[in-house]
Parts: structure tokens; C-alpha cells; sequence
């Protein structure tokens, strides 16, 4: 097994879906099949082009694990690499932070970046890398100190020895409600998706909470894409089927089942607050999931 850095490309034409399963060619069948049963990083790169604007965060965003190699029976010479325990980072970690590369195989002996490098797709990450990609990843969870001393490492000490390694607090049910928690408000700015309503108690904490659209008894994954900020009472009617959201993100509410006073709090649109960024905006298949399983309208 080893630990893996995926690039995922908006647009590349690849049937992607990271909370999910991972599509790619077969150049990097051996790459990836040496990651089953490890963890990976999802990575976006930047993209440019004569027709379109230059998008692509050039950062890596979320982790998760791999559980299986599938062939793609339509395409040929291409494969799907199977996934789970998929979460969002806190924050996205851009590649290269004050001179230093997270992976240190990007970085040319002149201190340049390495194109070829990073033009591959699937690339192997030693632990320790891997490791502090993470910690920077999710440091919202993490202990202040730790993470300040972290940002001080450097990636040509191999010697580094965490105290506990960040992917075993990734795959506890306590960690990963408050990475979603944390990312999903990140997202929304704070801000309830139906009501608009940004609430901040006394201590400078939002209220807004984050709602998975497919249950996680439903294995719905831990991703912003599964994920709306909402005020407590919309979370409630939400989580119990009394209110969704269709395709194009209008509200819709069970006929008779919500009050009158719940009812005027909606988005006077009638059409739920998405986030600025278009990767974090729900999955429809999602939102289809919650209307057809969960929806009592």
C-alpha cells in the first residue's frame, strides 16, 4: 500500500465523482492499485485555456480512502478507483507555502517547480508529507500549537515523529461531524441556505449548523456537496422530510406540515443561498436522494 496525491480537474472530461469513485487511464492503473486499502488526497490543479477563464484552486481539498480498482466497461483503457471515508478539508492548502512545497517531489533542485511532475495525475506521497498536508487541512480541528509548530517543518526531515498520525482522527465519527460542520459553514459563510439568517452567539461562534442532504445512515458522505448550512429549526424540518430542495435549488415545503410562521422565514425567492464557489454547491443526486426518500411532500 501507498499513500497517493489524485488530481481532479473540473471539466477534464473524466467521470469523476471523489466522494465516490475516481476515473482515470490506464498510465496510472499500477499508481493507483498501490493505494488500495491506503489513503489519498484529492488535488486541483489550475486550468487554462484559449476559450475559458483560468480556474482551478491549485490546492489539495479533501482526503479519503481507497478500497477497489474497477475496469470501466464503456471506456476501454480506463479504469474507476472505488472510495470511501471521503471529507472535505477545513480549508483547501494551496502547493506551495512560503517557498515550501508540500510535496517535495514537485520541487526542482533550483527551487522552481517540476512541470513534469506535476503533470501527472496520480503521484506516491511519503507519510510525513501526507501527514502534514493534513494537519494544515484540517488545523480548525487540531491543537493551535501543534499546528503553528507543523507550519515550521521542513519536508527534507524525514526524521519528523507526529505524535498521532491525523488519518486515524479522520475516520472517527466526532472528528469528521466537526470537519463537515466546519467546511460546510465555511461555505455558506456562515449563513442559513433557506432563511438567510447569519446568527453569532456571544462568543463569536456562528449558529448556523450543517445538514447532510443524503444521511449518513444512508452513507451519505461527508462532503460539502452533501452538505447546507442551516438555522436549527430549518435543519429539524429538513433532517425530517418537511422541507428539500429541487434540482434548480428551489425550496420546497410538505403541504400542511409546516407552520405558517416557519413558512414566512423562507428566502422571499422562494430559492435556497448557494455558495460562491461552484465546487461547493449540493450534488443533485443528493438533493434527488432527500426528495425521494426522505421528503414527505
Amino acid at each position: 500500500m501507498a499513500k497517493a496525491i489524485f488530481t481532479i480537474k473540473s471539466g477534464s472530461g473524466y467521470d469523476d465523482r471523489p466522494e465516490e469513485y475516481y476515473h482515470f487511464p490506464r498510465t496510472y492503473l499500477n499508481q493507483v492499485r498501490n493505494a488500495i486499502g491506503d489513503h489519498i488526497i484529492y488535488y486541483e490543479p489550475r486550468r487554462t485555456s484559449s476559450d475559458t477563464p483560468t480556474v482551478g484552486r491549485q490546492a489539495y481539498f479533501a482526503t479519503a480512502r481507497v478500497t477497489d480498482v474497477v475496469q470501466d466497461e464503456e471506456k476501454e483503457g480506463h479504469f474507476y478507483a472505488l472510495v470511501t471515508d471521503y471529507l472535505d478539508f477545513d480549508r483547501p492548502v494551496h502547493f506551495l507555502h512560503d517557498g515550501m512545497y508540500y510535496e517535495s517531489g514537485l520541487k526542482k533542485d533550483d527551487g522552481t517547480t517540476n512541470k513534469g511532475a506535476f503533470g501527472r495525475a496520480v503521484r506516491q506521497i511519503p507519510d510525513t508529507e501526507f501527514d502534514l498536508i493534513l494537519r494544515i487541512g484540517f488545523s480548525a480541528e487540531l491543537v493551535r500549537s501543534d499546528i503553528e509548530q507543523t507550519r515550521q517543518i521542513s519536508l527534507e526531515e524525514p526524521e519528523i515523529d507526529f505524535t498521532r498520525p491525523v488519518i486515524e482522527m479522520t475516520v472517527s465519527r466526532p472528528f469528521r461531524d466537526k470537519a463537515f460542520t466546519k467546511a460546510v459553514r465555511f461555505a455558506y459563510e456562515n449563513q442559513c441556505a433557506m432563511t438567510g439568517l447569519r446568527l453569532i452567539n456571544g462568543g463569536g461562534r456562528p449558529e448556523v449548523q450543517a445538514a447532510h442532504i443524503k444521511p449518513v445512515a444512508e452513507n451519505g458522505p461527508d462532503t460539502i456537496r452533501n452538505g447546507l448550512a442551516l438555522s436549527g429549526t430549518f435543519h429539524w424540518l429538513f433532517d425530517r422530510g418537511l422541507i428539500s430542495v429541487t434540482d434548480d435549488y428551489q425550496i420546497i415545503v410538505a403541504d400542511k406540515k409546516v407552520p405558517e410562521q416557519a413558512r414566512r422565514m423562507l428566502n422571499s425567492d422562494g430559492k435556497m443561498i448557494l455558495p460562491k464557489d461552484l465546487s461547493s454547491r449540493p450534488n443533485p443526486l443528493y438533493l434527488r436522494f432527500h426528495r425521494d426518500f426522505v421528503f414527505k411532500g
